[in-house]
């Protein structure tokens, strides 16, 4: 029970940060905040804001559930009849200026523990950050990469190599043949027996992660906020949102795990954008800034190297 009380306490401490560190970057807009429970066990803080001066909608969510194992879950992690709890913050961030990327972050915690005695329990971390541009550049995708690569070296250094090409199998949209946007980093289930690493030690992996979320973000906020937009650069912005639809709706197994559960859907749908566009064979044209951005949408960029 202690380290469940650690480590939604932090959960909580890390939501409130954040969101006062946003409503500071963005200036023209505040978080309004929704309690809710689940019927069946736990709840949870939705925390959105819209309309600002450089966030058009955004989410920091925190929730801590529990309650008997769904059997399709059951099944999915080849476990018997269990108890689960769940907590963490989840956060999408879909900006106003098409030059300023969307981003998102997910770090969780979650454990199972059998009806019988006899019956296995376990626990694990996972998570990551990453970053989908309206418009890619080598130097954008490099910054975040160099980022989390400190991140990552600082418990493990295969980490970064292993957790980015994780990231850049899971962002990846099988029906377009894209990755969502350059990735990042992107971990799951990770614990004792997995890595080979105390609890503290991954926890402590686990809450860099989530401090090096605003960093990241003021860099982007800060470089491209006062860029004005064309209204080509709307348009694909709109775009590219529908693709963020698209990867959420069809493949996310985050989205599929809190419906699954009977969350709370207003929560759960917090990370669509506002608005979105799809045209009908939509093509950009050879030579435009939208073109060499689709070049960019691929697995296994080296962001940090020279190829």
């Amino acid at each position: 029970m202690k380290r469940r009380e650690t480590v939604e306490q932090w959960f909580k401490s890390l939501q409130d940060s954040i969101c006062s560190e946003l409503e500071a970057l963005d200036g023209g807009s505040q978080f309004r905040e929704d309690l809710w429970n689940r019927p069946s066990g736990g709840g949870g803080r939705t925390r959105v804001i819209t309309n600002g001066q450089l966030i058009e909608k955004g989410g920091v969510n925190f929730s801590a559930v529990h309650g008997p194992l769904p059997e399709k879950i059951q099944h999915s992690l080849k476990l018997p009849p269990s108890e689960f709890y769940g907590t963490g913050v989840s956060i999408v961030l879909h900006p106003e200026n098409p030059w300023v990327p969307i981003i998102h972050m997910n770090v969780r915690y979650f454990e199972t523990s059998g009806k019988n005695p006899e019956d296995p329990s376990t626990w694990w971390i996972g998570g990551g950050i990453d970053l989908t541009p309206h418009y890619v550049s080598r130097e954008d995708g490099k910054h975040i990469h160099s980022s989390l690569k400190t991140v990552c070296d600082n418990i493990d250094e295969q980490y970064y190599s292993r957790f980015k090409k994780w990231a850049d199998d899971y962002f990846y949209l099988k029906h377009r043949d894209e990755t969502r946007g350059v990735g990042g980093i992107f971990y799951d289930r990770l614990n004792d027996q997995s890595e080979n690493k105390s609890f503290d030690e991954l926890w402590d992996f686990h809450q860099q992660v989530g401090e090096a979320f605003v960093p990241i973000y003021r860099h982007y906020a800060e470089k491209h906020r006062d860029k004005k937009p064309t209204e080509v650069a709307k348009n694909w912005q709109m775009v590219r949102r529908g693709r963020y639809v698209e990867f959420n709706l069809v493949w996310d197994k985050g989205t599929k795990f809190g419906l699954d559960t009977n969350g709370r859907t207003e929560s759960i749908l917090m990370s669509m954008p506002p608005q979105a566009n799809w045209y009908y064979d939509q093509q950009p044209e050879e030579g435009t800034p939208e073109a060499e951005t689709l070049k960019w949408l691929k697995k296994d960029i080296d962001w940090i190297g020279n190829d």
